[in-house]
């Protein structure tokens, strides 16, 4: 097989159209300027996480952040890579959890480097990630109360 198949029959070449194959029912997405957004629900978080490094070689993790949508909760992102076959292809994962309950599992154990991404989101945004073994302060002065990003 030519490296011109081989691309076309990378399991990310399938998306946008076969997301809820690779991420499960609730699964949604959208492809622009090179990058695909796939939406999941909080439960599934980290099996999304696992799918795109394990499923769709997304080995690179590159950051993780959230933002605040008024009305609707925080919305945590994680932007991934896959890097081989001379090909780049971005994805960029994405959950929603509410204002009053902003808890997700940690992905330190699928991206190690996701850990300071973890700890500033938790500081900026007061999200929550449940597992991660030190969401002690970052960024902020000693003494300073509240989440800034919120």
């Amino acid at each position: 097989m030519s490296e011109r198949q081989h691309r076309a029959h990378h399991p990310y070449d399938r998306l946008p159209d076969a997301v809820t194959e690779v991420f499960g029912e609730e699964a949604t997405a959208e492809s622009a300027y090179d990058l695909l957004t796939v939406d999941v629900p909080a439960t599934e978080w980290i099996t999304a996480l696992r799918t795109a490094r394990d499923e769709l070689g997304c080995s690179y993790f590159d950051w993780l952040s959230a933002v605040d949508e008024p009305g609707t909760g925080f919305r945590v992102c994680a932007h991934v890579a896959a890097l081989g076959g001379g090909t780049v292809r971005r994805l960029m994962l994405r959950t929603t959890v509410p204002h009053d309950a902003a808890v997700l599992p940690s992905a330190i154990d699928v991206y190690a480097g996701a850990a300071w991404h973890e700890r500033e989101t938790h500081e900026m945004f007061g999200v929550t990630f449940e597992g991660h073994p030190d969401l002690t302060p970052l960024l902020l002065p000693e003494g300073f109360e509240g989440h800034p990003l919120r």
